[in-house]
């Protein structure tokens, strides 16, 4: 069960606290020049990991396996934390802005898993992405 949980409980921490340091890129700083440091200090992490959870084989074998995704993941996650950076800066709030792409990102992914990854639509998915929508509206009413 551990094994199941740990790793969600991972995503839901780190997009509190990802959400949190968006909002909080200084105003006068640009954008570009925050993800720099935020890279640099994600490249020095991610090989502090890869050195010390024992991994058996060499990282220049593991990189020889490389195909196009860590260059496409690269550019989403640019476009990803830029565009996050941005909707701070235009006024979205914290509390509004991630539920709103968590809505139609819901509908987005049944779609692309569907269509990519053969994955079932059920009734209850169509229902569960209904209503986030229809949240939409109420967490958009003024």
């Amino acid at each position: 069960m551990f094994d199941f949980i740990w790793p969600i409980t991972l995503v839901i921490v780190s997009n509190i606290m990802y959400q949190i340091c968006a909002k909080s890129v200084p105003d006068g700083m640009n954008p570009f020049a925050s993800l720099i440091i935020t890279y640099l200090v994600g490249a020095i992490v991610s090989a502090v990991l890869y050195f010390t959870l024992g991994h058996d084989s060499s990282l220049i074998h593991e990189l020889r396996k490389t195909n196009w995704v860590p260059f496409a993941l690269g550019i989403v996650i640019v476009g990803l934390e830029a565009g996050w950076i941005y909707a701070y800066k235009a006024g979205w709030q914290v509390s509004t802005g991630f539920i709103v792409q968590s809505a139609v990102l819901a509908g987005g992914l049944l779609l692309v898993g569907f269509l990519l990854f053969h994955e079932r639509i059920t009734w209850n998915k169509i229902v569960g992405v209904v209503i986030c929508l229809i949240g939409l509206i109420f967490i958009n009413y003024k």
